[in-house]
C-alpha cells in the first residue's frame, strides 16, 4: 500500500497572493519543507520565489539578504521557528492561529489566520499615512499664513484662537475619515 498526506493550501491564500501582487509586492516563501513541496506550493500560488528546508536561523539570513538590497521586508509567520525572522524583519505579521512565541516576537499580530488580513493591514497603513501627510501639509499650511497674519494684528485674537480650535477640529476629522476606509 501506498500512503500519501499533504497539507492544503487554504483558498484565501490565493486570493491573498493575488491581492499583494496587484498591489506591487513581491511574495517569497520560506519553509522549513522538501524542495518538491516548496516548488509545488509556489507555482500553484505563483509565487516570485521560495526558500525549501530553511531552518529558523537561515530564515534570519534571507530577511537580511532581502534588507540588504535596499528590500522593505515584512514577514509573515506562525511558528516558533519564524520568531527570530519575524523579530528581524522591518515588520513582522504575526497570525493570531500560531504559537505566543511568534506573537511575542511580532509586533504586529492578526486575530485570524487569513493572508488577506496582512493586504488589509497593508492598505489600512498606507492609508493612515496619506492622512498623516494630509494633516501635516494643512496644519503647516494654516499656520504659515495664519500665525503671522495674528502676530501683526490683522486678525483678532478671539477669531484667531477660534480659527486654530477649527484648524485641529479638521485635523481630527480628517484622521477619522480612516474609520470609513473601505478595505
Amino acid at each position: 500500500g501506498f500512503i500519501a498526506l499533504a497539507d492544503e493550501i487554504r483558498p484565501e491564500s490565493r486570493d491573498a497572493v493575488k491581492q499583494f501582487k496587484k498591489n506591487n509586492i513581491k511574495v517569497l516563501m520560506a519553509t522549513g519543507d522538501n524542495e518538491v513541496t516548496a516548488k509545488s506550493v509556489s507555482n500553484e500560488l505563483g509565487l516570485d520565489g521560495y526558500y525549501s528546508e530553511v531552518l529558523p536561523h537561515q530564515k534570519v539570513e534571507i530577511v537580511k539578504e532581502l534588507q540588504s538590497k535596499g528590500e522593505f521586508v515584512a514577514m509573515t509567520g506562525d511558528g516558533v521557528n519564524d520568531a527570530p525572522a519575524l523579530a528581524t524583519a522591518d515588520v513582522g505579521v504575526a497570525m493570531g492561529t500560531g504559537t505566543d512565541v511568534a506573537m511575542a516576537a511580532a509586533p504586529v499580530t492578526l486575530m485570524s489566520g487569513d493572508l488577506r488580513g496582512v493586504v488589509r493591514a497593508i492598505q489600512l497603513s498606507r492609508k493612515t499615512l496619506a492622512t498623516i501627510k494630509q494633516n501635516l501639509f494643512w496644519a503647516f499650511f494654516y499656520n504659515v499664513i495664519l500665525i503671522p497674519a495674528a502676530a501683526m494684528g490683522f486678525i483678532n485674537p478671539m477669531l484667531a484662537a477660534l480659527a486654530m480650535a477649527f484648524s485641529s477640529v479638521s485635523v481630527v476629522s480628517n484622521s477619522l475619515r480612516l474609520r470609513r476606509a473601505k478595505i
